[in-house]
């Protein structure tokens, strides 16, 4: 981690509003820029970013401000994850999944239960990561008197060794009902090992995770009352809400490849030496690019700035949430969705077209930037985000709920 960390967060004026906050990530991501590169190349375990995001302040975004939180929606907590993800789109990826864990005992538990959790999070500054990989097989969850106990295995733990708490999911034996329930991340039983290798995205802490017998109160089975599950429409809007997460920290890391090559532009590359101009910045292709990668960010900001308000009046009043309201907006997700992709790939591939062929050295780092979105972007098939918008533009069809959609 940087030797220029600041460490006098506490010192500094408590963030109020939504742009006291998106000004604090800025300050914080600045922070992150200095070294971005050397440590994707380090890959070290990231204690010293998450405690930057805790001192900050920035973990508590989504707590009750009575117990020391931000008191902020979704609204800024998407452009929180996208100021970070410039900077640094591992420590953004981490940042935006740590808001959904810390939000879903709040998406499936009990007012009781949400309550208690989100303000011990925000008291203690909890980091938040999730053992919940849809694609393995389940784990399972048996009964043990007043305990519950999780056993299996997942490929994949977002947040794993850098967390305070983990969100687990299985399934009740001999039945189809799911359990969630967070967990001290130092639980027996709990291990996580280490064994992300992937050539993006290399500080998430994504590796896989064992769950031999973790034990849990079945009283903080998420959304349970009597042992019994109380759903609601409201609980299936974890996967337009995490993709949205998704979204701004690729739009994020766009944003950082097109800032951090234009400074290259500027600053170093050479013009061609057939091509008439003195100056990188004075050819016309370059000024061209630049134009054109830009309009095209704006544009898909713009538009996933627009879902994701449509997506706060649901959360607003989670009791109101209809099956049509629910589809409609993951529908709206799912085609910023693939504009965020499209857009995130372009940039990042097309910024060596204007920063030259020494750009692309390891020193410069500029490589990161593809490298962390393409890796991200395998996480659904976009096809599939596609059909969504177009069945409901042919048929009026609503995407089912499921892990994906």
């Amino acid at each position: 981690m940087s030797t220029v960390t600041p460490t006098d967060w506490h010192l500094r004026p408590a963030p109020r509003t939504a742009e006291d906050w998106i000004a604090r990530a800025a300050a914080v991501a600045a922070v992150l820029a200095t070294d971005a590169a050397a440590r994707d190349r380090a890959g070290a375990t990231p204690h010293a970013e998450v405690r930057l995001l805790k001192d900050s302040g920035l973990v508590t975004l989504l707590g009750p401000a009575e117990h020391g939180g931000g008191g902020q929606n979704w609204i800024t907590a998407y452009h929180v994850v996208r100021e970070i993800a410039k900077a640094d789109g591992s420590i953004g990826q981490l940042l935006g999944y740590h808001y959904l864990w810390n939000w879903a005992a709040r998406l499936v538990g009990t007012r009781e239960q949400w309550e208690h959790i989100e303000a011990e999070a925000a008291r203690n500054h909890w980091f938040f990561g999730g053992a919940v990989n849809p694609r393995d097989k389940d784990v399972v969850v048996t009964e043990d008197g007043d305990d519950l106990v999780f056993t299996g295995r997942k490929s994949f733990s977002t947040g794993s060794r850098v967390s305070d708490v983990t969100v687990l999911e299985g399934v009740l034996e001999g039945t189809d009902r799911h359990v969630f329930a967070v967990v001290p991340s130092g639980s027996e039983g709990l291990t996580f090992h280490d064994d992300w290798d992937n050539i993006g995205q290399r500080l998430t802490e994504s590796g896989s995770v064992t769950l031999d017998g973790v034990r849990t109160p079945w009283s903080s089975a998420a959304g349970y009352v009597d042992r019994e599950f109380r759903p609601r429409v409201y609980n299936t809007l974890n996967v337009p809400t995490i993709q949205l997460v998704f979204v701004n920290f690729y739009l994020g890391i766009a944003a950082g490849a097109l800032e951090t090559a234009a400074t290259y532009t500027r600053t170093r590359a050479r013009s061609w030496l057939h091509g008439g101009h003195d100056r990188a910045v004075d050819e016309p292709h370059v000024i061209d690019t630049y134009g054109d990668l830009t309009a095209k960010l704006w544009a898909v900001e713009a538009l996933a700035d627009a879902v994701a308000a449509e997506g706060q009046r649901l959360h607003d009043d989670p009791d109101a949430v209809t099956e049509q309201a629910r589809g409609d907006f993951e529908v709206r997700v799912a085609a910023v969705k693939a504009r965020a992709t499209d857009v995130a790939l372009e940039v990042t591939n097309r910024i060596f077209e204007v920063t030259g062929a020494r750009s692309t050295t390891t020193a410069e780092g500029l490589d990161r930037f593809w490298r962390n979105v393409r890796t991200h972007t395998l996480h659904d098939p976009v096809a599939y985000k596609r059909r969504e918008v177009g069945r409901w533009v042919l048929e009026g069809e609503l995407p089912e709920p499921t892990w994906y959609s």
